[in-house]
């Protein structure tokens, strides 16, 4: 018999990485979750107040690691006794109520370009992965990575299962992605608006940063990362970018859905 072939580059799979929080979505996705669970009763007005304060200051200055433990803390308390299929049916709706209308369209047109071109698009984020599997569902993108959040007995234990997706964890969940995807991260996209997103900005061949943070912004400017602000000529310039440099790939190898 003959040798079997090499598979062909366009073949392999293409991936673009997107964070969500500030990047995808303005604000954070567990905030709004939050405010369904209070709605439904299953947390305090103090619970809701303190996710509240963590939105306003997320969206004006941007994660702060020392915030976003604390509020990892909160989210914890918050998912104590929850039953474990009430987190997506909340995200099912809020995704309707509040998240859709404060998606950035412009990264959304983004996600969709790679779609266009063959790409595989995985939201990438420390929110639970409830949550992100909704909104990737919901934009008909590939799947999410996420937190996992601990279940016992059907019920959610307040406890992580497994590290949260945050600063260089989210690089190695990537990496570990595309290695069994059979993907070249060479070849690979990623989106962030964070500092803590570095080693996943690093990770890939192609990254562009959005609204960046302070700190990112300097270190774009320092590495001749593309930066995108939310205005007319920049997401020309970053569409372009992914219409002239992302490499198209076969439409099978684009439809694999979360779960």
């Amino acid at each position: 018999m003959p040798a079997s072939q090499p598979e062909s580059a366009s073949a392999r799979p293409i991936v673009a990485f997107f964070d969500v929080d500030n990047t995808l979505l303005h604000g954070a996705s567990a905030y709004h979750v939050s405010r369904a669970a209070w709605k439904r009763g299953h947390v305090g007005v103090r619970d809701l107040l303190s996710f509240g304060w963590h939105q306003l200051r997320f969206v004006t200055v941007g994660e702060n690691v020392k915030h976003f433990a604390s509020a990892q803390e909160r989210a914890l308390g918050l998912a104590k006794g929850l039953p474990a299929d009430e987190l997506t049916t909340l995200a099912d709706d809020v995704y309707e109520r509040e998240i859709e209308s404060r998606l950035w369209p412009e990264t959304v047109e983004l996600a969709r370009e790679h779609i266009r071109k063959g790409h595989e698009v995985w939201l990438i984020t420390a929110a639970p992965v409830d949550i992100a599997a909704v909104i990737a569902r919901r934009l008909g993108l590939t799947g999410a990575l996420g937190t996992m959040l601990r279940a016992q007995d059907g019920k959610l234990t307040g406890e992580f299962d497994g590290p949260v997706l945050h600063g260089a964890r989210k690089a190695i969940a990537a990496e570990e992605l595309a290695t069994s995807l059979g993907a070249d991260l060479a070849d690979c996209w990623a989106y962030s608006d964070s500092r803590n997103d570095i080693p996943l900005l690093e990770l890939v061949g192609n990254r562009i940063v959005v609204n960046p943070d302070a700190a990112l912004a300097a270190h774009a400017r320092t590495h001749d990362w593309p930066i995108m602000r939310l205005d007319p000529a920049s997401i020309r310039a970053a569409v372009r970018r992914v219409r002239r440099e992302g490499r198209a790939v076969r439409a099978e190898n684009t439809k694999r859905q979360a779960g």
